[in-house]
């Protein structure tokens, strides 16, 4: 099930200082496809564009024996995302900012909401002219709904393999060694995002996927829950004959079991700590995160909110005792847009109702916000 475009419309709104580029904010410039003429089949070829979707669901931090509420993010996140200002391309409407409408879980359907989630993701990711696609969650399952949507998509490796929808989470047999994150020197190229070689095959692509996050979610649960969509990608790259090339920085060593840094190691996950990012701070980690990226030829990049400090993000299911602060969150982020390997993006786990004065939402929308600023030069 998908929100309708007027549903969407309600949501872009906020403070009209005047028109033209000098007063233009988010909600301004916004195009939500399919309201006043805004339809995908008639936008213009390969207009530069982001392209933003939601993923209504908290299924996932329900199996999980979360705090429900993820559902209500996406719409948390634009009201937060519509008062910001604009500035450069995205100000001069040089690239365009399209909302295509949000997928929902119905119920405990979770497995089809993710195939929903995962068509809607696979075609924002193949419009003409897509620079950056962003989806708004929904619980952590919405990695899995990515995954689906980025192999399912021309930018995948799997390209012209479709996006099943199975459900395993078991966490796959990986042969990796306990390979925590270096601190490379590698830098950022602020080329166009998600630019593959078009030469390269399906086949030759190396794609990665970065999670800000206090977990690393290679849970083995006998039903896909917020804590296994990386199991479930590491099971399905194994199936298709690939690695899962996955790091991880923010991880809360008293939040994840032996056995979840067994399987980590085992799948030769890369990771820091939330106290190694912190004895690090944002030149370590920009680093850290280029020299991951350097290896690949696309990046997904996923940030669950509760990577955060509860003071800054207390509207989480599991709010952080520790955290990595917002800046250095702010460094990965803007190290991974300015990678030009950047397709992918989502940003999960806010629960309005358990936010205070609106600060978790207004966090991610900032860290948003820097990331399409990043990948398509928007500086004042």
């Amino acid at each position: 099930m998908t929100t309708t475009p007027a549903e969407m419309a309600e949501h872009w709104s906020g403070r009209h200082d005047g028109d033209g580029p000098e007063h233009a904010r988010w909600h301004q410039l916004v195009q939500v496809m399919g309201l006043h003429g805004h339809d995908e089949a008639d936008e213009p070829a390969a207009e530069p564009h982001v392209a933003l979707l939601g993923f209504r669901s908290e299924e996932g931090v329900r199996r999980n024996q979360g705090r429900v509420g993820a559902a209500e993010g996406p719409v948390a996140l634009r009201r937060a995302l519509a008062p910001l200002a604009l500035h450069g391309p995205l100000a001069r409407g040089e690239v365009g900012l399209h909302d295509l409408g949000d997928a929902e879980t119905l119920g405990e359907e979770l497995e089809a909401g993710q195939a929903a989630a995962a068509e809607l993701t696979a075609r924002a990711l193949d419009r003409p002219g897509s620079r950056l696609t962003v989806v708004l969650g929904g619980g952590h399952e919405t990695a899995w709904s990515s995954y689906l949507g980025l192999v399912g998509s021309r930018k995948g490796p799997g390209a012209g393999t479709g996006t099943g929808t199975g459900a395993g989470a078991g966490t796959g047999a990986g042969t990796g060694t306990d390979t925590r994150a270096g601190t490379g020197t590698g830098t950022g190229t602020g080329a166009a995002a998600g630019a593959a070689d078009p030469g390269m095959t399906s086949a030759e692509r190396r794609w990665g996927v970065l999670n800000l996050d206090a977990h690393f979610d290679l849970r083995d649960e006998p039903q896909p829950t917020s804590g296994t969509p990386f199991a479930q990608m590491a099971e399905a790259e194994e199936a298709a004959g690939r690695t899962l090339h996955y790091a991880v920085l923010g991880i809360a060593e008293p939040s994840n079991t032996g056995a979840l840094f067994a399987t980590a190691r085992r799948l030769g996950v890369q990771w820091w700590t939330d106290e190694q990012c912190l004895a690090a701070g944002a030149d370590g980690i920009r680093d850290v995160v280029a020299q991951f990226a350097a290896d690949l030829d696309v990046l997904y990049l996923t940030i669950d909110l509760d990577v955060l400090p509860a003071a800054v993000a207390p509207g989480v299911s599991a709010p952080a005792a520790y955290g990595v602060p917002l800046p250095l969150i702010a460094a990965a982020v803007q190290a991974a847009a300015s990678s030009g390997k950047l397709a992918l993006f989502d940003v999960v786990e806010l629960n309005p109702a358990l936010d205070i004065e609106g600060r978790t939402a207004r966090a991610a929308a900032r860290l948003i916000d820097d990331a399409v600023r990043t990948v398509v030069g928007g500086s004042a």
